[in-house]
């Protein structure tokens, strides 16, 4: 059997889960591939899958904040509706919960804020935290392959 080692290719099924249950998960649909050390996953959630076998099927309670790091209070900003506008649809309209996707700086990839707020003139006021961050993690792993 193969061992998932840094720098692994994998086909896997993940759950990741908070107290409020899945956040994200494969299960019951296409399985996800993934290289180790490329920050696809957590370093946290990474280090479990180490020394694993092909085939495996396990199950990790990391404590809170230890999976996606402690929720950081400067990670919730305002932004401007013209900021939106120049990077979208400047007919989107936004609601508190929205998930919102914009481009990193550089353009080649993007990221995630929940909108916690909506002023009149249509700012949002977005959180950038993990939405697992400072809460316990459970993660469950079926590894299918491994190279």
């Amino acid at each position: 059997m193969t061992t998932v080692d840094p720098g692994s290719f994998l086909t896997l099924h993940y759950r990741l889960a908070g107290p409020q249950g899945d956040v994200i998960s494969t299960f019951g649909s296409k399985p996800a591939t993934l290289t180790l050390g490329t920050g696809e996953l957590s370093p946290a959630v990474e280090e479990r899958l180490i020394g694993l076998q092909e085939g495996a099927h396990a199950t990790f309670e990391l404590p809170a904040g230890a999976a996606f790091g402690d929720r950081n209070p400067d990670m919730i900003q305002w932004l401007a509706r013209r900021e939106l506008d120049s990077m979208g649809d400047p007919n989107e309209r936004y609601d508190v919960g929205d998930v919102v996707q914009l481009p990193t700086p550089d353009g080649l990839g993007q990221f995630a804020g929940v909108v916690l707020d909506v002023r009149d003139d249509g700012a949002l006021r977005l959180d950038f935290n993990h939405p697992l961050a400072g809460q316990p993690v459970t993660f469950e792993v079926q590894l299918i392959g491994v190279l």
